[in-house]
């Protein structure tokens, strides 16, 4: 695995480094946001602190959202709740507080990596499941496959299209990060069904999440505004979050 470290705190990417190549990862350093997005592509990890000389590390980390969904861990030096909250509005997966010590964040990345890993899996044996693997495999298929999978996943004139990740809204695409994509495919299968907070966390996070459940309200809250309508993710009061179609809006 390929960890790629964006800090200018020498000292601290040192130990990091480390802390890092003692237990197998092999890494990268950069000291810069603008290096950090050169040198992204091959990287299979990303240790991002906030305080960059050059860009801002929540600017960095939705730069990388835009391109990549590479998982992201953010290295927090102070205890700022609105800065952890941005980050993962921003597209972070996880968010560690420094100087906390650095087994809890090996613990982390081992968490955030079985996680990746079993979305892959779950999203390939959806892919199987609709017959998108035999299309992939014949060359001269026919170009509808990803609309067949999509077609599996929607509700009203939102599909989803779990092989490719890929959302669309009235035949628009709506650029989401992964975890919202993971929230949302949760959500739309299984449409106005209730989920619950932790049944939420359960699917989307992974079961070994120890973060505040605020998580999710925040992701929420951004699926409502890159939907463009609210009313797609109801608020279940006390319990969770069920997904529905809006209804046809008066003129």
């Amino acid at each position: 695995m390929n960890v790629l470290i964006v800090d200018d705190n020498d000292e601290a990417a040192e130990l990091l480094e480390q802390a890092l190549a003692s237990h197998g990862y092999a890494t990268r350093r950069v000291s810069t946001g603008g290096a950090a997005l050169r040198e992204l592509p091959g990287a299979t990890l990303v240790l991002l602190a906030l305080g960059l000389p050059d860009l801002a590390g929540h600017e960095v980390c939705r730069r990388i959202r835009e391109s990549s969904s590479v998982p992201v861990i953010v290295m927090s030096d102070d205890g700022s709740e609105l800065d952890r909250v941005l980050a993962l509005h921003m597209g972070a997966d996880d968010i560690v507080r420094r100087p906390d010590g650095h087994y809890e964040l090996l613990a982390r990345i081992q968490a955030l990596m079985r996680r990746s890993a079993s979305c892959a899996v779950c999203a390939a044996r959806r892919a199987t499941h609709t017959g998108t693997g035999a299309v992939r495999d014949a060359e001269h298929a026919p170009p509808p496959t990803r609309t067949v999978v999509t077609q599996a996943l929607r509700v009203g004139e939102l599909r989803l299209d779990p092989a490719a990740r890929l959302v669309l809204l009235g035949g628009r695409e709506v650029r989401v990060t992964r975890r919202e994509f993971d929230l949302l495919a949760a959500l739309v299968a299984n449409p106005g069904v209730v989920l619950e907070r932790r049944d939420i966390i359960s699917r989307v996070w992974g079961e070994n999440w120890f973060g505040s459940t605020r998580t999710i309200d925040v992701h929420v809250g951004s699926l409502r505004g890159k939907l463009g309508c609210p009313e797609w993710i109801q608020t279940v009061r006390g319990v969770g979050y069920k997904l529905t179609a809006p209804g046809p809006r008066a003129d």
